[in-house]
């Protein structure tokens, strides 16, 4: 390009570059310098170049590649360009806007910031920078005045300077987050099925899990986790609604029992678990295996085996036994939540760190699933338990396919006439096995244990009370030091929903039946079930 269009050019950008100087400087001077080197740039480059398709922006390019050097030169940190200048480029997205390295980072912090705002005031920037909607437009749409647009504006603007000069740190959970290893519930499944389901994703669990012992609000969740408040809001709001976050103005608080044992903690459930199964488990079998009541009238099905016999009556006792010694202070009404899905529960997930040894047995934990109890009103109830040792049957839509089984096996107790198909599915289930066919020579063959009367059971469960009623100073003192360590690991606010659990030490808890078992287990008391008993081990039905 010759001299004369140059200069002529380079005159007419002399005021607009002044401004853009003076924008970005802190005082007079700096802005006269740098908009001194700019001018002098754009016509030593005017000169050198020729057929320059777009004048304008090729200028600008100039100016900003100027700008960045005064900054690095000056040591300017990224938060000098003022909101307003960056937010003019919020919503062109034109190729002609080619800005400097150190605008694209504010822009991209500007962007974070904005999704750092209340729902309301994040739709009115949007509408406002990226739509470019008229302040009129977006009252109208959002159904407010005006008068509040302008004020969430002015507002908004506040907000997002104070955020960019916030150098915001995240925790090791943006890049290590946690995991539940386990994420169990007692009580009632609702309508949307397993608790698992609501804590699929990363995100759910550790919002929950960042707020397990003081409340945060979004941005503070956000933070911690380093990702956009935008995905924690709406997933928040969701697990507050299922009653898993409880909300306190507008923050939130976990609403169900984390675990995450330490060393001690493992230690002392290893000594209270193996000491109370050694003594119970060998007792309770001892006595069974010397009573006539295995080979009574009042229990039938089992395959007629002594050793399937005991897979199920020691869990059923150890769980049911002793209840007269049983702290029941707590009631599970004052402590489950009631979930819109029409589930009452309490929520259970636990949480290991690769740098601390497992509880005993933690492995074979993982497949262990119950007891679970479901009943016909005054008729009969269904009592189970999965682990490594049984098929799996308890699972995510169990409480709802349960009901059918109960009434087809109350049917088959009280001799009421069924179908074919229903007969197929009993067996499918594995409570029966069957053979030829209903009009001909049928015979339908219980494989689960039924204990047929209340005699029986009580007969049964009275081994267990005595055993719990004799060692009962022991099993206190065993539990005192546990109890003790779980309480000072739980939130203030969950203490009393996790001592409902802990009443429940060596009753209907899993951690005992399953030490106990492993005791029989290990001293060669108990054989494992063969293959084709799997489908009905550890499944008993009594009358109510």
């Amino acid at each position: 390009m010759n001299r004369t269009d140059s200069e002529r050019i380079t005159t007419e950008y002399l005021k607009p570059v002044f401004g853009f100087a003076l924008k970005r400087c802190k005082n007079l001077e700096d802005a006269e310098d740098l908009a001194q080197d700019i001018i002098a740039k754009i016509f030593i480059a005017l000169c050198k170049c020729d057929n320059i398709e777009d004048i304008s922006s090729y200028i600008w390019t100039i100016a900003h590649n100027c700008l960045s050097n005064y900054y690095r030169n000056n040591n300017y940190s990224f938060s000098v360009i003022p909101i307003d200048d960056v937010a003019d480029h919020l919503y062109d997205n034109s190729p002609s806007v080619d800005l400097s390295l150190i605008e694209h980072e504010e822009i991209a912090k500007l962007h974070t910031e904005i999704a750092h705002l209340s729902k309301l005031q994040r739709r009115i920037v949007i509408m406002y920078y990226y739509e470019n909607k008229k302040q009129e437009k977006i009252a109208e749409e959002l159904s407010i005045s005006v008068g509040t647009v302008k004020w969430h504006l002015f507002e908004t603007k506040k907000e997002l300077k104070r955020g960019m000069k916030i150098m915001r740190q995240p925790s090791e959970l943006k890049f290590n987050p946690i995991k539940f290893e386990m994420c169990t519930f007692s009580g009632k499944i609702g309508t949307k099925g397993d608790i698992s389901n609501f804590f699929r994703s990363a995100i759910s669990q550790n919002i929950v899990y960042t707020v397990k012992n003081e409340a945060k609000t979004i941005n503070e969740i956000a933070d911690e986790l380093g990702v956009s408040p935008v995905y924690v809001e709406s997933e928040a709001e969701y697990l507050e609604e299922y009653g898993f976050l409880l909300k306190q103005k507008n923050k939130y608080l976990c609403n169900i029992l984390i675990s995450e044992p330490t060393e001690q903690l493992n230690r002392l459930q290893d000594e209270m678990y193996m000491k109370a199964a050694r003594i119970f488990a060998n007792e309770l079998y001892d006595e069974l295996m010397n009573l006539d009541l295995l080979h009574c009238d009042g229990i039938i099905g089992g395959y007629n085996d002594v050793n399937f016999l005991m897979w199920a009556l020691i869990p059923f006792i150890a769980s049911f036994s002793g209840e007269n010694t049983m702290d029941n202070s707590i009631a599970f009404s004052d402590v489950y939540t009631i979930r819109p899905d029409g589930g009452k529960n309490i929520c259970y997930a636990s949480v290991e760190s690769p740098d601390i040894k497992p509880p005993m047995y933690n492995e074979e934990m993982k497949h262990f699933r119950g007891p679970f109890w479901n009943g016909l009103t005054d008729k009969i109830t269904l009592w189970t338990i999965d682990s490594e040792w049984s098929k799996k049957r308890i699972d995510e839509n169990y409480q709802l396919t349960v009901v059918r089984d109960l009434t087809l096996l109350n049917n088959l107790f009280n001799d009421v006439i069924m179908s074919d198909d229903d007969y197929a599915y009993l067996a499918e289930k594995g409570y029966i096995s069957v053979s030829g066919k209903i009009d001909e020579l049928f015979k339908a063959t219980l494989k689960i244990v039924y204990i047929k009367d209340e005699e029986t059971r009580k007969k049964l469960l009275s081994i267990g009370d005595r055993i719990k009623e004799k060692h009962k100073t022991e099993f206190e003192e065993l539990k005192e030091p546990y109890i003790k360590a779980v309480l000072e690991n739980t939130p203030k606010h969950l203490h009393k929903m996790r001592m409902y659990g802990l009443q429940h030490i060596f009753y209907s808890d899993a951690w005992f039946i399953l030490h106990c078992l492993k005791e029989l287990i290990n001293n060669d008391k108990l054989t494992l079930s063969t293959k084709k008993q799997k489908q009905a081990l550890t499944t008993i039905i009594f009358n109510q």
